[in-house]
């Protein structure tokens, strides 16, 4: 099956910022907690966000993995988000330095096909922009091939916006577009990424998989 739609890199596509990132395990119980009791909060409430989401794997190196979806790339750009991006509770600025190989990625997000919130997502780490677009024309076949695959979605790096952490190694740095892929559970992630990846010539390294931690919409907070 052929699809007509191109991936979008635009100012006003959808936005999605991607946190993957290790902790010091010393600290770990404080990470936990400073995620779950203030720093999902700050970032669901900043206008313009729709919701906050929280992962881990049992398995990845980087075991922690957060994601926030914006209306428009332009969020990143706005006054609420420069002013929660640089006042950080010292809390934040406390794990801020105790997280380790992180990445952080700014991403156009375009929806490949399918809707919905599973309990598991995969994370296949793309090589190029072609790649993405492949993934796009073979995504309907993948949700339509196996089972507990809700939807995919392709995250595109912007350049500028996607500004380091201090733990991330800026000379190895490679802003490469991931698929996320939504799934009821964990092995359905894992095959769904597996299969992707195979049909990409991508190694299994290049796929991870997380089990949902939780998700944190925007609209609650304004209940």
């Amino acid at each position: 099956m052929t699809s007509a739609k191109t991936l979008q890199q635009h100012p006003d596509a959808v936005g999605e910022l991607l946190i993957w990132t290790s902790v010091d395990p010393a600290y770990e119980q404080d990470f936990n907690l400073w995620y779950d009791k203030e720093h999902m909060q700050e970032r669901a409430a900043i206008k313009g966000f729709r919701w906050s989401r929280r992962y881990h794997s049992d398995t990845c190196a980087r075991p922690y993995l957060a994601l926030y979806q914006t209306d428009t790339l332009k969020v990143f750009t706005s006054e609420p988000y420069r002013q929660a991006f640089t006042k950080q509770t010292q809390w934040s600025e406390r794990n801020f330095t105790r997280m380790r190989d992180t990445s952080r990625r700014v991403n156009a997000v375009t929806q490949l096909t399918g809707v919905g919130t599973g309990a598991a997502v995969a994370l296949v780490c793309l090589e190029a922009l072609e790649q993405a677009q492949a993934a796009l024309e073979l995504a309907a076949t993948l949700s339509t091939t196996l089972d507990g695959v809700l939807s995919l979605r392709a995250l595109c790096p912007d350049p500028v916006l996607s500004t380091p952490l201090p733990s991330e190694d800026v000379a190895t740095r490679k802003l490469e577009p991931f698929i996320v892929i939504e799934a009821t559970t964990l092995s359905s992630a894992e095959a769904a990424a597996t299969w992707l990846a195979g049909k990409l010539a991508l190694p299994a390294s290049r796929c991870h998989s997380f089990k949902l931690l939780w998700d944190l919409q925007s609209s609650d907070l304004e209940r």
